[in-house]
């Protein structure tokens, strides 16, 4: 815990988003299994995960960083298990750079909550930015009409917002451990798979894929991002994790041969510039400040 705490905070987010970024390329790998499947092994190996840090961390207070992480830790992990159950049905109906686009949009809802929760203002460039984020969205949701894939991108939209929520909790509460909140949400997503799921059981392959995104992609990336948070600011976290959003689909494109559609890339290019647009608005803000 204390090698961590010691990387600097946007080394550590960016990190995170390295490990979320494969999350697509793993989903897209499973052989046979369902959804649910995915859900359940996915959370189960990634709960597992948090536990053995809570214990390696904490010891004989591992009980005691439950009690300390209150209601914010409860309602972060309650509000980030959404964002996994979405994750997993955006990647298994719709494209990785459908699902990573989308995903990108976290540091919109960041200043859209912003505004209505923290009071801060919306300048022209933020408010132009939305515009635009959302035109792009409509041409990727436009070029996607059949059932599963609506539904699946409409389902993308948990992770952005419920990671806007989860990074506001953090900024908020930042001497909170918000570690023990990772637990309950892969506590919270593994039952919500378990029955959903016909049957738990599943090839050796798809296992050892859950025990990879489980463990790997997910643990590993949510670990740093939330110990990373406490010292980065809400907007740079944003900026740090669209990193994510470009490397999932160079993922999926080099190694499942997952190609976008021309109106997909177009879009998602719009709510990228979109999301540059919002990171340049931010700095030439603190700049005024300073």
């Amino acid at each position: 815990m204390n090698v961590i705490n010691k990387i600097p905070g946007p080394i550590l987010i960016f990190m995170g988003a390295l490990s979320l970024s494969f999350g697509g390329l793993i989903v897209k790998s499973f052989e046979g299994a369902t959804l649910w499947q995915i859900l359940f092994w996915r959370s189960l190996f990634f709960a597992l995960t948090v536990l053995t840090f809570l214990i390696v961390t904490y010891k004989k207070n591992f009980f005691n960083s439950f009690y300390e992480s209150g209601l914010p830790g409860f309602f972060g992990g309650i509000v980030l298990s959404f964002g996994f159950c979405g994750y997993v049905f955006a990647m298994y109906n719709t494209s990785v750079a459908n699902t990573n686009f989308i995903i990108s949009l976290q540091i919109l809802f960041l200043a859209i909550f912003g505004y209505f929760f923290l009071k801060e203002k919306i300048s022209a460039i933020t408010l132009t930015s939305i515009i635009l984020a959302i035109s792009g969205v409509f041409l990727m949701v436009g070029n996607s009409l059949t059932p599963g894939e609506m539904s699946g991108n409409l389902a993308a939209f948990t992770m952005p917002v419920t990671f806007a929520i989860l990074i506001m909790i953090i900024r908020k509460f930042p001497k909170v451990d918000m570690i023990p909140a990772q637990f309950i949400a892969g506590i919270s997503s593994c039952l919500i798979g378990f029955f959903l799921s016909e049957k738990l059981m599943i090839s050796s392959h798809d296992i050892f894929l859950g025990f990879i995104a489980g463990f790997f992609q997910v643990g590993f990336g949510f670990i740093f991002i939330t110990i990373g948070a406490r010292s980065t600011p809400s907007a740079m976290v944003g900026v740090i994790m669209l990193s994510e959003s470009v490397l999932g689909p160079i993922w999926a494109f080099l190694f499942v041969s997952e190609r976008p559609s021309t109106i997909v890339l177009i879009g998602g290019s719009v709510i990228l510039f979109a999301v540059l647009l919002q990171f340049y608005s931010l700095l030439f803000s603190n700049k005024q400040i300073k």
